[in-house]
């Protein structure tokens, strides 16, 4: 089912998938106030149908150059709007980075800046060789200040440092061996097939399963380690109790698990 109210982006959902495709074409898919208000709509939409996987990429080629640096020179003198839209970019990366379900990133072309920060928060990262990625912020006098963040928690602050104070590009292979990605494709082809293999796996675990192991693993920095897993044991005994049954008796019976049909 295609979305078509969307002016930045376009967007279907299937089958519990819901794809995001950031369509600004014409100037590499960089992210304005509106794309970014309507990104955050689209993950309501996402939390709303339940959707058990996210995906987002870039239209003609290019994921997204990050943000669109003629939209902020037109408030350049407004402190007060550029904050506003600098943490409104924020607020929906923090939102992506929690989402409940499976994030996956497709990445082609440029993926900077904001669009290297959203890879950052994607459980899967599936990039192609055509994929050059940098933070090129401060080459242009501003700071990659909401991505940051995300950046250090995904690659290591060694890692950022390095790419943040020198704005380099680097190719999909040194993104691969600092975990920024997770795998690479040789064409547009075999990206579209580990994207469906992807897709697969992720529908092949338990809705509620995915969800709280999401959650359990982003709580890891964030809660002592003896209230932590005080939690996930409880949470581990509603999942056996729960899906758990009919996952043990799929196993059994040699068949799939019901929730591989939803």
């Amino acid at each position: 089912m295609q979305m078509e109210h969307f002016k930045t982006l376009v967007v279907s959902q299937q089958s519990g998938v819901l794809s995001i495709t950031l369509n600004r074409p014409e100037i590499a898919n960089s992210m304005n106030l509106l794309m970014v208000e309507e990104l955050n709509h689209t993950m309501d939409l996402a939390l709303k149908s339940k959707s058990r996987v996210v995906v987002f990429k870039g239209a003609a080629g290019n994921f997204c150059a990050g943000g669109d640096i003629k939209d902020m020179q037109l408030i350049a003198n407004d402190a007060k709007a550029l904050t506003k839209l600098n943490r409104a970019f924020g607020l929906m990366i923090e939102k992506a980075n929690t989402l409940p379900c499976v994030v996956i990133t497709v990445l082609q072309g440029a993926v900077l800046g904001g669009g290297f920060g959203l890879a950052c928060v994607s459980d899967v990262a599936i990039a192609d060789v055509s994929a050059k990625f940098a933070m090129p912020e401060t080459s242009l006098g501003i700071i990659p200040a909401q991505i940051a963040p995300f950046v250090v928690a995904r690659i290591g602050l060694t890692a950022a440092r390095r790419l943040a104070l020198l704005g380099l590009r680097i190719k999909a292979d040194e993104a691969l061996s600092l975990g920024l990605i997770h795998q690479i494709a040789i064409d547009e082809a075999d990206l579209q097939e580990q994207l469906d293999k992807t897709i697969k796996l992720a529908l092949n675990c338990a809705p509620q399963a995915t969800i709280l192991t999401k959650s359990l693993l982003h709580q890891v920095a964030e809660i002592p380690m003896s209230e932590l897993l005080d939690r996930a044991a409880q949470d581990f005994a509603l999942s056996v109790a729960g899906e758990g049954r009919e996952g043990a008796t799929a196993f059994a019976q040699k068949r799939k698990p019901n929730w591989h049909h939803r």
